[in-house]
């Protein structure tokens, strides 16, 4: 895999004790350390909060998988993190996904391999993610009504993490590391309208 990332935040040396048990493990779990990584080793405490709180998050389950996808990948293509689209392609392929929808998802819009119910996901990762968000009261209670409360919680809560992840890798520079190659899945031009 070949990064394409410019490291505002400059790469670790993962040559300490940390900083080699954080390498294997993303070896074991990855294939290679993944670029935010690199940046997460300088601080130690930030590094091991955002991986238990990770750990955390890939137990929730009250969301669809698919469903949970398409709103992470809408959300970070509104943001333009490369490295997230490239990185949740390979998670989506890792997880069995129908990869011909998830290839679909920066497109969403104009595609038609979307139900109604997860083209409104995307609008609501996109309502959410946009500064104000524009999250409107009938878009929240058609979601309520078909997927439940704890569900809408779980998405609503995703793409708040997303936004995180997203704007967190963006600021550190990271781009695109070759993940997606890995399922032959395209990521978006650069400079399209990914995800509007």
């Amino acid at each position: 895999m070949t990064s394409t990332s410019t490291f505002r935040i400059p790469r670790a040396d993962l040559t300490s004790p940390f900083g080699r048990a954080v390498a294997a493990i993303c070896k074991r779990l990855y294939g290679e350390v993944p670029d935010n990584a690199y940046v997460l080793v300088h601080h130690r405490k930030v590094a091991m909060s955002t991986f238990g709180f990770e750990r955390s998050v890939a137990r929730w389950d009250a969301l669809d998988p698919h469903l949970k996808t398409y709103a992470v990948m809408a959300t970070a293509g509104v943001i333009g993190c490369s490295w997230c689209l490239d990185f949740g392609y390979y998670l989506a392929h890792e997880e069995g996904l129908d990869l011909d929808k998830v290839r679909e998802v920066p497109r969403w819009r104009e595609s038609e391999v979307f139900t109604p119910l997860e083209r409104d996901v995307m609008e609501y990762a996109e309502a959410m993610t946009a500064t104000p968000p524009t999250v409107t009261d009938d878009l929240s209670t058609r979601l309520r009504e078909q997927l439940g409360t704890t569900a809408l919680v779980e998405l609503t809560k995703m793409i708040a993490v997303e936004n995180e992840r997203s704007r967190f890798n963006s600021a550190a520079g990271l781009a695109s590391q070759g993940y997606s190659d890995v399922c032959e899945i395209p990521l978006a031009v650069p400079g399209s309208a990914v995800g509007r």
